[in-house]
């Protein structure tokens, strides 16, 4: 599961050859949620309300970007790094 950024303690990810819908993976300490691309939203888990904001934040600046990795990861190649939040 390639790492394409990581801030404030966040660290986010998408596996290779994820499920439908679109998502990525995020973790903050020991909580971990999915968020989907299209709708900007936690499909599953959580994080604590101040990062999953920023989070949220983050995924909104860069949506475009996390489409286009998901494209890759599904078909198995490279990620790059999409910019933190600062």
């Amino acid at each position: 599961m390639p790492t394409i950024c990581m801030f404030r303690g966040i660290k986010i990810y998408i596996n290779w050859r994820e499920h439908q819908p679109p998502h990525f993976h995020a973790k903050y300490g020991g909580d971990e949620v999915v968020v989907s691309i299209q709708d900007l939203e936690a499909i599953e888990g959580g994080l604590p309300n101040k990062q999953l904001k920023m989070l949220l934040g983050w995924a909104a600046l860069h949506q475009e970007e996390l489409f286009e990795n998901w494209t890759l990861a599904e078909a198995q190649q490279e990620l790059f790094p999409i910019a933190p939040l600062h």
